[in-house]
């Protein structure tokens, strides 16, 4: 049990690469999310974070985990546009979908970085397949504990399913028919 959890924001997305409809966090519950916050023009992101978030997309079973790429740009907005962002895309042949976050007020902090809490990129959020933030850490990550953060994330799923009115399965309180007070 989690003490003080954050039920995760939905995003504020003006633009999808990669995917054919809009990705939204409520039809995504029962299953392990994760958002990793990038500029192209970052050199973490460039060099770890974007290739750390295509391995999990290469790795993790898309029925467990779902893997969403967020370009939050809060600075040189004439450089990184979604035009820009398309041919780095296509460049790094990343596959994993990307959002471009909403723009903030006047160029300021994109939307969903600032709901979020972002304190700049790369940014890894973890979301559980209950809808709450597990993690959310600035910087450069160890791709073994995130993997085994994964893991754990993915079991923990398993073994409390969420169905799609988002009744918990093992509740005792509840049967198909029914829930009990």
């Amino acid at each position: 049990m989690h003490l003080n959890r954050v039920l995760a924001p939905d995003w504020h997305i003006a633009q999808w690469f990669n995917t054919d409809q809009s990705l939204h966090l409520s039809n995504l519950r029962g299953k392990v999310v994760i958002l990793h916050a990038f500029q192209m023009l970052c050199p973490g992101c460039v060099i770890h974070g974007l290739p750390q978030t295509q391995k999990i997309y290469n790795t993790f079973d898309p029925n467990d985990v779902t893997i969403i790429g967020l370009h939050t740009v809060f600075e040189h907005h004439d450089v990184m546009t979604p035009q820009a962002l398309d041919a780095f895309i296509h460049e790094y042949r990343y596959t994993f979908p990307i959002g471009v976050d909403q723009p903030g007020e006047r160029l300021g902090i994109p939307m969903t970085m600032g709901i979020y809490g972002m304190r700049g990129t790369p940014s890894l959020i973890m979301i559980d397949h209950k809808g709450y933030i597990h993690k959310h850490s600035f910087g450069r990550d160890d791709d073994m504990k995130v993997g085994a953060d994964i893991a754990m994330l993915i079991s923990e799923a398993k073994a409390d399913p969420v169905t799609l009115k988002g009744e918990y399965l093992n509740d005792n309180r509840c049967d198909q028919e029914k829930c009990k007070v």
